[in-house]
């Protein structure tokens, strides 16, 4: 797969100057303890930005979506210039470029609240793992993020993902958001699907959001928003299989970024440190601590910037501190 990344030449693109690729070019390392942070192809009253404006405690951005076609499985992204106020694709490739000539990591992400791709057979699977591997290519994305909210098969889930990073070799990127329901346990699709690609997953950013209550590592039941509903279900991730390093909390950038689960940034960093150092817990202690957690996602950048960045200037840092 090309990867647009630093290297020595510049490379005329569309009357943009790019770094060019050479075989000496690698992928940034994705940081041990990594921001992830969607970005809106779209304007839904957040602040738009480019994907240059992102802010810079985003180690890993996550493109908001790729749009299902016709063919089942199979999977397109076509940027909203228009709604972001004439944003040209010569552009945003550039940026992309630049991102990672930074360190950080670009991904497409697929789904979201009304994404409808179903990957529920071989024709489907070979479908999704083909386009996904195009936009890759087409763009230079890192990898790819499933945030599919209406339904998952594991199994043909599995096959695609393992094609996809087949064909991406070294650096490849996998992000997972699943909402709080998909988590609770080992058996449901979504967890079956993470711990079959653990040897390729680099997080899981569940959304600890528009949840509702919900049931802990110890059984007992957690309200969203609060530091104890972040660790105790984080203990079931932890504790079911996935490693410390493959383990994000996801959290709303603000209020108007999702229907309800707002959490204070300072809560989210609570939540860090009872999980990594075993300080600033709620009433519910993990047993045993796990600094290797790789850290925290938001939706969304946008979301953040239309708030003052008040998300990433408060919990980037902390997540970047951490042991």
């Amino acid at each position: 797969m090309l990867k647009v990344l630093a290297a020595a030449g510049i490379l005329a693109f569309a009357g943009l100057a790019v770094p060019s690729a050479n075989a000496a070019d690698e992928p940034a390392a994705v940081p041990t303890h990594a921001v992830t942070g969607y970005w809106q192809n779209f304007n839904n009253g957040a602040t738009v930005q480019t994907l240059a404006q992102v802010q810079d405690d985003y180690d890993i951005i996550a493109v908001a979506f790729a749009d299902a076609t016709g063919t089942p499985g199979q999977v397109d992204f076509t940027l909203d210039s228009a709604g972001l106020g004439g944003y040209t694709d010569a552009q945003f490739r550039a940026d992309v470029a630049a991102k990672q000539a930074a360190g950080k990591s670009v991904v497409i992400s697929i789904g979201g609240e009304k994404g409808t791709v179903a990957v529920n057979n071989e024709a489907s699977a070979n479908a999704f793992a083909t386009s996904v591997s195009a936009l890759m290519d087409e763009y230079g994305f890192d990898g790819v993020d499933i945030d599919l909210e209406n339904g998952l098969n594991s199994t043909y889930m599995t096959q695609a993902l393992k094609s996809i990073a087949g064909q991406a070799g070294d650096g490849f990127v996998l992000t997972m958001a699943p909402q709080t329901i998909d988590m609770q346990s080992t058996s449901n699709e979504y967890f079956k699907t993470a711990l079959a690609v653990k040897d390729i997953l680099t997080v899981v950013n569940m959304q600890y959001y528009n949840s509702g209550t919900m049931l802990g590592c110890d059984g007992k039941v957690y309200a969203q928003g609060t530091v104890d509903f972040l660790t105790a279900l984080a203990c079931i991730q932890l504790e079911g299989g996935l490693d410390p390093s493959q383990v994000g909390l996801g959290l709303p950038a603000s209020p108007s970024a999702a229907g309800g689960g707002y959490t204070d940034p300072g809560v989210v960093n609570n939540a860090l440190d009872c999980l990594t150092k075993g300080t600033n817990c709620g009433s519910f202690k993990p047993s045993k601590t796990y600094p290797g957690l790789r850290g925290a996602m938001t939706w969304s950048t946008n979301w953040d910037a239309a708030a003052g960045d008040a998300w990433s200037n408060a919990v980037g840092p902390h997540v970047h501190g951490l042991p």
